[in-house]
């Protein structure tokens, strides 16, 4: 077939694609329902697989088409759009494809794509694609790698969908043997309607190519996206929120904010110190009976007013999680003194305060300690001995009553055990203690800490829902630098090396290449290791609290740089629209909870959304608030009147929403129209896309640390 043909049989069947679809009729009553979902069409590649996860992490519902399956559905107008009661539905809201065309050329599903895209003012986001005329590029100024690379977001970005950051798109670089990234930069092709939202400068010249940016062309939007990405990466969830944003026109369900908040364990209490010759902590249990001598480290007042005052200073409330009586043991031991507990007591409201058992005894299975590693005792019958209803009952009630005693603002259902013992901890105790969820109802916890390197999911024991918390490689047992170094070694280097050679056979690890300096090794690889593992949560919308302990706040203070790095690089990176959320432990217990419900609703088909013209509406299960993210200015309907909806966040307005009294769903005025394509001068569809280069580090996350599931024991 020759050019004129093939372009005329194209251009015809889209014509007729377009013909089939049901057309926006011209009435304004006769608006189109969009439906508030979004498809994604998938080659496997770690590109629109970031974008999945991104969606299902914000609660924003989508299809998925994998091309790679003999069985799935064919793209065509019945499948993309229908009538519901007479008026014309567009089945989704956005379409994310895994480059701008790939079905191969002449395809009759990506003209479908192309007609339905017109029809109903529906973005198209090419998740990573060649630079070409067809998506409104020139050709390459560069292609490679892009690992340490420093984007930037242009002026349109930042007043379009990038607004929420400040300027710079760092690429990661967390390997030295591995390329994590790869794209292409390249300027608009001649004629073209692109818009640049993020873009770098090309190595070894004076011009900059686009990595992000908008094509507007045969009244269709789409997002060119030149580089792949994977969803663990910086880069991409810096991007993530905007890309959400914009293939929503900021209107859909699912919401995401970046949350931060530190727990600092055995607060009054003290902690043993690792000693660098025994390799282990003497006193803990991992030494063996009769081994080293316990060496306490504990906070001063110096170290307390310090706290308060960087608290202060850096706008970030530090949960204090408090052992009372580990100020009574030393008020005993020095005459009825605790300088410490009365400085701290005396600042409580700089700090929220969490009960964390009076003593820190374990609460699990009864522990024999005569061998490392410690065990379960067992009863007469071989059964497992576990610590019984009363012992912790009495532990959890103590504390709380050491705490208002001493006038502390607690929140009675927060708890925290000794090491979130109670809870299952593998090999040892593979079941909880069954007295865990009794003792907790005589106390009216509701929610329980967790460990969420071995314990992630949100569960429920007893009456109480746990709040997993994220472990810091900050270990519990070192007051200075050289001593975590130490033990750092000691835990990620081989045999050889003079390590413990742990790295070697757990599949969780990698080993150093080398033994860290211990004058060095503490700011040069710990401290942007760790900083960047827990920037990575905070980016990630993830509301779980990291833990350290109060040992990490005395003597050298090393958990300050690692936070101070993380709160700086935040502030580096984002504009003041989109803060930090710091929240108290019920609250993010509740947030895990609601999610928790939202997606099983979303899981089992039980969520209807859809927009017409610039009114939402949202029926859900009874019970189950939604979450949603609109338009600044949106106005949720009520019986009698409306109020606002949300909260401001990144530049849009987010949160929970539930029916108002005697409604069985969810009505949001919108407070303007969206805005459409505008037409252009190139063709409907074009070739298909080239397979593009993914490297190792893209298809599979290269993490900034040796641990890649969580923290060793020794954080905990």
């Amino acid at each position: 077939m020759n050019r004129t043909a093939r372009a005329t049989a194209l251009g015809a069947g889209a014509l007729l694609i377009a013909l089939s679809l049901p057309g926006p009729p011209a009435a304004a009553a006769e608006q189109p329902r969009i439906d508030l979902r979004v498809l994604v069409v998938t080659d496997g590649g770690p590109a629109t697989g970031a974008l999945a996860a991104e969606l299902k992490a914000q609660g924003t519902p989508f299809t998925t088409v994998d091309l790679r399956s003999g069985s799935r559905p064919t793209i065509d107008a019945a499948f993309l759009a229908d009538t519901v009661s007479g008026r014309p539905r567009a089945k989704f809201q956005a379409v994310v494809l895994p480059n701008d065309n790939p079905f191969g050329a002449g395809s009759s599903e990506m003209a479908a794509l192309a007609a339905y895209e017109r029809a109903y003012a529906v973005p198209q986001v090419d998740a990573y694609t060649y630079t070409r005329p067809q998506v409104g590029l020139g050709t390459p100024k560069f292609s490679g790698s892009l690992d340490g690379a420093r984007a930037q977001v242009t002026g349109a970005g930042k007043a379009g969908p990038f607004g929420y950051l400040d300027d710079a798109v760092p690429f990661e670089d967390n390997s030295r043997t591995v390329d994590e990234s790869y794209g292409y930069l390249a300027e608009p092709a001649p004629g073209a309607d692109f818009t640049s939202y993020v873009d770098a400068p090309v190595p070894g010249g004076q011009e900059r190519g686009s990595l992000v940016g908008e094509y507007r062309h045969d009244g269709r939007r789409e997002l060119v996206v030149t580089f792949v990405y994977n969803q663990h990466q910086q880069q991409f969830k810096l991007l993530a929120r905007g890309i959400v944003d914009w293939m929503t026109q900021g209107v859909r369900l699912g919401a995401s904010r970046n949350h931060f908040a530190v727990h600092v364990d055995d607060v009054f209490g003290s902690n043993g110190r690792w000693d660098s010759e025994l390799n282990c902590t003497p006193g803990s249990g991992d030494c063996g009976p009769g081994k080293g001598t316990r060496d306490e480290i504990r906070m001063g007042t110096a170290d307390a007013e310090y706290a308060k005052e960087w608290s202060r200073n850096r706008g970030l409330t530090l949960d204090m999680v408090y052992n009372g009586g580990g100020s009574e043991l030393f008020r005993k031991q020095n005459g009825g003194a605790d300088p410490l507990a009365d400085r701290l007591i005396a600042d409580k409201a700089a700090y929220r305060w969490v009960n964390h058992t009076f003593d820190h005894t374990f609460l699990g299975c009864v522990q024999d300690v005569s061998a490392v590693p410690w065990k379960c005792a067992k009863n007469a019958d071989g059964s497992t001995r576990y610590v019984p209803r009363a012992e912790i009952s009495g532990q959890v009630s103590g504390n709380r009553q050491w705490g208002q005693r001493a006038g502390l603002p607690l929140n009675n259902g927060e708890l925290v055990t000794g090491e979130h013992s109670g809870l299952r901890v593998l090999p040892q105790q593979p079941e909880d203690n069954p007295n865990l969820g009794g003792a907790l109802q005589d106390n009216g916890v509701r929610w329980l800490a967790s460990d969420n390197s071995r314990d992630p999911a949100q569960r429920q024991v007893g009456p109480a829902l746990t709040t997993p918390r994220h472990p810091m490689n900050i270990f519990y047992n070192v007051g200075r630098a050289s001593e975590l170094v130490d033990e750092y070694n000691w835990i990620y280097t081989r045999e050889s090396d003079g390590g413990s050679g742990i790295c070697e056979t757990s599949p969780l690890m990698t080993c150093l290449d080398q033994p860290l300096d211990p004058a060095t090794g503490y700011t040069d690889r710990i401290v942007p290791a760790e900083s960047a593992i827990a920037l990575g949560h905070a980016l990630s919308g993830d509301p779980r609290p990291h833990f350290l302990h109060q040992s990490n706040l005395a003597e050298d203070r090393i958990a300050y740089p690692v936070l101070d790095r993380v709160l700086d690089a935040y502030e580096g990176l984002f504009a003041p629209s989109a803060p930090l959320v710091n929240l108290r432990m019920a609250d993010m217990g509740a947030e895990l909870r609601s999610r928790a419900a939202w997606a099983a609703a979303l899981d089992a088909g039980r969520v209807t959304a859809y927009r017409v013209g610039d009114k939402v509406t949202v029926q859900a299960p009874s019970g189950i608030a939604a979450t949603a993210t609109m338009p600044s200015g949106t106005r949720q309907q009520l019986l009698v009147g409306s109020e606002e909806f949300g909260s401001a966040y990144a530049g849009r307005a987010s949160g929970w929403v539930s029916p108002g009294t005697l409604q069985d769903r969810v009505t949001l005025d919108l407070p303007a129209a969206l805005s459409t394509g505008s037409p252009g001068r190139a063709p409907a569809t074009g070739p298909s896309a080239k397979r593009l280069p993914v490297p190792a580090g893209a298809a599979r996350y290269v993490p900034p640390g040796p641990d890649a599931a969580g923290a060793p024991p020794a954080a905990r």
